[in-house]
């Protein structure tokens, strides 16, 4: 199917994140022929990956390392960030003099486009006390256990090596890999805080792919490996890993950043554009799509190809033209999201100081993330903004800027509540935990997500009948983590438009099975990075 008079192929790419502008990206920096259209719902790109400036201060929601063991996926990010190469830009957590942290934030002749390279420090706070975090087995770790728990975790992990668990649940994943004492401590209720649910509740599928090479035997190998001087990204489990490339303006600089790219190359980007409607004819191919603009008159686009990033169950409950299957119909309409809140706090200090051996500006933290597993308060995890780049801290010196996150469902008692009530709330549990006072909060504001996390519950476990439907339809592929209903990182969301990509062009569209394969083989091992 054409549709002007130069014969160019349209792809329309409903969504903005990071799988749809990579597909745009790629379709018109390979082909001429290819006229992609994009259409964003909201303002801005980068989806779940984008930051948010606040009076200065720039919030990402849920923060993500840049890291990753494809090739290809790191030659687009070099491509369209390159990588910091002067060493001046000397990091907080790099050990090296800390006070050019503050030069760089406040230094305008480094306001590049780079790509900085950081050191990863995620730390678990419980019982008011911090815990490495993928843990370890360092004398620090241990002295924090307390030798009761230090026992009893080993004796665990050795029952669970001799007595394994039939992986059905995801309670059953993390025991076989932990053991029960410490599946308890450091699992079990930060599970339940992202989720909603009991960990017993949850399938196995979500540890496989999110947790897949991570284990007590793991670690040890880990350890034995830096002990003996051995290194080797591509061989480490991601959730090991030490360092990760971040943009100096936060995540969502990089899909800015790409959107450009794209539009230069031809790409054509609406935003606060919706689409309403799309219409499969009797060759049960789609012919048409339609999309609300900002000026709130619909508009329809004919097109060759349909590439969705949508959420399943708005992609379902859009499709016209042919009968859509009333069991795929409820199986698309009840799979489980889980929703997400975030409050930006300003604060001129935290009531916690460094507590490890790292260098940092005024004796910081050096966190990245700190996960709360603390059980009296709601929060989930902490970003340190400080930490992932001094450039979104409006007064870096003066000021220590603070993202709390908490996981929700639309519509219950979390969402409801309003700012003023929800910022109140999160400076009390904050405080109640030990980490700031309440009262020396400078400013605090407060974001909503919608559909952030595919839940692996309820009709989840039928999506294959979903798949199969929609594979019926040859020039419509499925992306990214809505668009597949999959908890996937960045660049599993990238991975899945490439090989969209690819199929386009090469002309193979039959099969779509490398694209919804993308983080399920086993080589290719990957950590929660929201």
């Amino acid at each position: 199917m054409t549709n002007d008079s130069s014969h160019t192929e349209i792809a329309i790419i409903a969504g903005g994140g990071p799988a749809g502008l990579t597909m745009a990206y790629e379709l018109a920096r390979r082909s001429r022929k290819v006229k992609p259209l994009l259409f964003e719902a909201s303002d801005s790109l980068g989806g779940i990956a984008r930051t948010v400036a606040y009076r200065g201060n720039l919030i990402d929601l849920g923060g993500h390392r840049f890291f990753s063991k494809s090739r290809v996926v790191n030659d687009i990010w070099s491509e369209i960030m390159p990588r910091q190469s002067a060493p001046a830009l000397d990091e907080i957590l790099t050990g090296t003099p800390a006070a050019t942290d503050a030069d760089a934030a406040t230094d305008p002749q480094r306001a590049d486009d780079v790509m900085l390279q950081r050191r990863r420090v995620s730390r678990i706070y419980q019982l008011h006390r911090f815990f490495d975090y993928p843990l370890s087995l360092s004398l620090r770790t241990l002295r924090a256990l307390g030798l009761k728990r230090t026992i009893a975790t080993g004796l665990g992990f050795l029952a669970a090596r001799l007595h394994p668990r039939k992986e059905v649940t995801l309670e059953d994943f993390y025991i076989n890999r932990f053991g029960m004492p410490l599946y308890r401590q450091c699992f079990e209720d930060y599970t339940r805080k992202v989720w909603g649910k009991h960990p017993s509740e949850l399938g196995a599928e979500w540890g496989a792919q999110r947790v897949k090479g991570l284990s007590i035997s793991s670690l040890l190998k880990d350890m034995l490996s830096k002990k003996l001087g051995h290194k080797n990204s591509r061989s480490t489990e991601t959730s090991l890993i030490e360092e990760f490339l971040y943009p100096k303006a936060g995540s969502g600089q990089m899909w800015e950043l790409m959107g450009e790219q794209a539009e230069r190359n031809g790409a054509v980007i609406s935003r606060d554009s919706t689409v309403t409607e799309i219409f499969v004819g009797p060759d049960n191919r789609v012919q048409r799509v339609t999309v609300a603009p900002p000026s709130g008159n619909e508009v329809s686009h004919p097109c060759d190809w349909f590439i969705s990033s949508m959420p399943l169950n708005e992609l379902i409950s859009a499709i016209r033209g042919i009968k859509v299957p009333d069991e795929v119909l409820r199986i698309a309409t009840e799979l489980p999201f889980r929703d997400f809140i975030t409050v930006g706090l300003l604060l001129p200090e935290l009531k916690i100081s460094n507590g490890t051996t790292l260098n940092t500006y005024r004796n910081r933290i050096p966190d990245t993330w700190i996960y709360v597993q603390e059980k009296e308060v709601r929060l989930g995890r902490i970003q340190v903004f400080n930490n992932w780049s001094p450039y979104m801290v409006r007064d870096f010196e003066n000021s220590v800027w603070l993202g709390l996150e908490y996981f929700c469902n639309e519509g219950d008692e979390l969402w409801q509540m309003s700012d003023s009530d929800f910022i109140e709330m999160a400076k009390r549990e904050l405080e109640s935990i030990g980490l700031i006072d309440a009262a020396s909060v400078i400013d605090a504001t407060r974001i909503k997500v919608k559909k952030a996390y595919p839940s692996y519950f309820g009709s989840y476990r039928e999506l294959d009948k979903v798949k199969d439907f929609l594979s019926t339809i040859p020039n419509l592929f499925c992306i990214g983590r809505n668009g597949q209903h999959r908890y996937n990182n960045m660049d599993h969301s990238m991975l899945t438009a490439i090989k969209a990509a690819d199929c386009i062009l090469m002309g193979n569209v039959a099969d779509k099975s490398d694209v919804w394969n993308v983080n399920t083989e086993q080589e290719y091992h990957e950590i929660k990075d929201n």
